[in-house]
C-alpha cells in the first residue's frame, strides 16, 4: 500500500500544481497508509476523506478508504469506494478481490464469486485470487469447483496455513484420504496445531484407522482442552466401544463444560452402552435440565429409561416438560405418554390407561407418520384385551415402518385372538424373517450412537 500520489498529482487537470504542494498531498496519503496500517482507522479515514475532494478520481485513495471502512465493519460505506476502485483500474485483480470480499460482508455471494472470477482472469497464479474463489465455493460445499483453485493457491504460497487447512478439509469431504493426510502432515511440520491434529483423527477415522484416530483426537485434547476436543475424543471412543475410557473422558469433559449439553448425553450414552443404567439416566437428566428443548437426549433417556425405572417421577417431570415446551411435536408427546406408562405401571398397578391413550392418539394426530406411536397405542388395546381396536393400529405401524419387528409379532398375537390364524402365521413367519435378518441390538445403537456423533459435529461446524 505504499503507493504514491505524485504522478496523479501532476496530471493534466492540474498542469500548473506546485512541486511542493505534490509532496504535501503525497506526504498526506502516505500518513494515511501508515495509520491504516498501525490499525488507527478513523484517524487514516479523517485523512483520507480530507485528501478525496482534491483527488476524487484516485485509485488508490479510494481502494484504501474502501479497506479502512471494511476493517471498521462500515461494508456499506467501503462498498462504494472499491466499487470505484474497480471502475478505476478495472485491469487490478486485487481491485475486484478487495470487491469481492466486501461484497461477501454483505451477503452477496453470486456478486463475489464474479468479482472473484475477474481476479482469477487477470492474475490466473495469485495466491489471494485462487483462495478467495476457492474458499467461497468450498463454503458451498462445491468441492469439485474448490479444490482446483485451493491447490493453485497452495502452490503460489505454501506457507499459507488457512488455505492448507481449507485445502485437507477439503480432501476429507472428497474422501480424497490420501492426499488429505499428505498435506496435513505437512501442515504438522510448519505449525503443530491442535486443529490439525483433530482433523488428521477425522481422516484416520474415515479411513477405517480407529487406533491412529483415536491417538490424534487424545492428542488434540490435550494440546486444546475445548469442549469440541474433548467430545470428538470422547466420540470416538464411545463410537468403537472402548467404554471405560469413553466414561473417563465424558466424565472430565463434563466437569470442565458442566453447561454443555452434548457432554452429558455424550456421558449417558457412555454409561448406557456399559449397562449402567442408573448412571446414565442421572447424565440425560442433566443433559435435559441444560437444554430442555434440545431433541437430542431425549431418545437415549426413553431408552436408558426402560433399564432403569427407578427414577421414575424425575424421568416424567423432564419429559412432561419437553412435551410442554413443544407442544406441536409428536414425538415429544409420544415421550411423554411413554415415561408415564413406563413409570406409573411399575409403581401403580391400579393405573388408568386413559391419559396414556389420549397422548397417544394427541402424539398421531400431530405426527401421523409416527410408527412406534401407532405400535404402541396397539400395544395398548393388545393389553387390555382389545385386540379388534389393536389391529389397525399395527397395520398402520406396519404401513410406516415394515421392518419393525415387534409390529409383526404383536400383530400376528392380535390375529390369534381374533380368530384369523391364517393371517397370524404370516405375520409370525414375517417376524422370524426380521429377527434373521435385522441388525442385532448392539448393532443398532451403534448406529444411533453415531448418528448423534456425527449430526452433533456438523451442527457445530455449522456454527462456526
Amino acid at each position: 500500500m505504499a503507493a504514491t500520489l505524485l504522478a496523479l498529482v501532476a496530471c493534466a487537470s492540474q498542469p500548473r500544481l506546485a512541486i511542493a504542494q505534490q509532496k504535501n498531498l503525497d506526504q498526506e496519503f502516505q500518513s494515511a497508509v501508515a495509520q491504516y496500517e498501525a490499525g488507527h482507522y478513523p484517524e487514516s479515514a479523517a485523512q483520507l476523506e480530507k485528501l478525496l475532494p482534491q483527488l476524487p478520481q484516485s485509485f488508490e485513495i479510494h481502494e484504501l478508504l474502501g479497506l479502512v471502512y471494511a476493517a471498521q465493519s462500515l461494508n456499506d460505506k467501503a462498498h462504494d469506494h472499491l466499487e470505484k476502485a474497480v471502475r478505476l483500474k478495472p485491469n487490478s485483480a486485487s481491485a475486484h478481490t478487495n470487491l469481492g470480499n466486501n461484497l461477501l460482508h454483505l451477503g452477496k455471494s453470486d456478486l463475489a464469486e464474479a468479482q472473484f472470477k475477474k481476479a482469477v482472469a487477470l492474475e490466473p497464479n495469485s495466491y489471494d485470487a485462487n483462495h478467495n474463489l476457492g474458499e467461497l465455493y468450498a463454503r458451498a460445499n462445491k468441492l469439485p469447483e474448490a479444490i482446483p483453485h485451493l491447490e493453485r493457491a497452495q502452490h503460489a504460497n505454501p506457507s499459507a496455513y488457512d488455505n492448507g487447512y481449507d485445502l485437507a478439509l477439503a480432501y476429507l469431504l472428497s474422501n480424497r484420504l490420501a492426499a488429505a493426510r499428505q498435506l496435513i502432515q505437512t501442515l504438522l511440520k510448519q505449525k503443530d496445531a491442535a486443529e490439525l491434529h483433530n482433523l488428521l483423527a477425522e481422516v484416520e477415522e474415515k479411513s477405517g484407522n480407529f487406533v491412529a484416530a483415536v491417538k490424534e483426537f487424545q492428542t488434540a485434547a490435550y494440546m486444546d482442552p475445548s469442549e469440541s476436543n474433548i467430545f470428538d475424543w470422547g466420540s470416538e471412543l464411545l463410537l468403537h466401544r472402548t467404554l471405560e475410557p469413553a466414561i473417563e473422558v465424558f466424565r472430565q469433559g463434563a466437569d470442565r463444560y458442566p453447561n454443555s449439553p452434548r457432554m452429558a448425553i455424550g456421558l449417558g450414552m457412555a454409561y448406557y452402552s456399559l449397562g449402567k443404567y442408573d448412571d446414565a439416566v442421572k447424565s440425560l437428566l442433566s443433559a435435559a435440565d441444560l437444554a430442555p428443548s434440545d431433541p437430542r437426549g431425549y431418545p437415549f433417556l426413553s431408552r436408558a429409561f426402560d433399564s432403569s425405572p427407578s427414577q421414575a417421577e424425575e424421568v416424567i417431570t423432564r419429559f412432561r416438560r419437553y412435551s410442554e415446551l413443544q407442544p406441536n411435536n409428536g414425538q415429544a408427546v409420544f415421550y411423554y405418554a411413554m415415561s408415564l406408562w413406563k413409570g406409573k405401571r411399575a409403581e401403580d398397578p391400579n393405573l388408568d390407561l386413559t391419559q396414556i391413550e389420549a397422548l397417544l392418539k394427541k402424539a398421531i394426530a400431530l405426527t401421523p407418520n409416527l410408527a412406534e406411536a401407532h405400535q404402541q397405542l396397539g400395544n395398548l388395546y393388545s393389553d387390555q384385551r382389545k385386540y379388534a381396536e389393536s389391529i389397525p393400529e399395527y397395520l398402520k405401524a406396519r404401513e410406516l415402518n415394515p421392518d419393525l419387528a415387534d409390529v409383526h409379532y404383536r400383530l400376528a398375537q392380535s390375529y390369534v385372538r381374533t380368530g384369523e390364524k391364517d393371517l397370524a402365521q404370516q405375520e409370525l413367519q414375517v417376524y422370524q424373517q426380521l429377527r434373521a435378518q435385522h441388525l442385532s441390538d448392539l448393532e443398532k445403537q451403534r448406529a444411533e450412537i453415531r448418528q448423534f456423533v456425527y449430526s452433533e459435529k456438523q451442527g457445530n461446524e455449522a456454527k462456526q
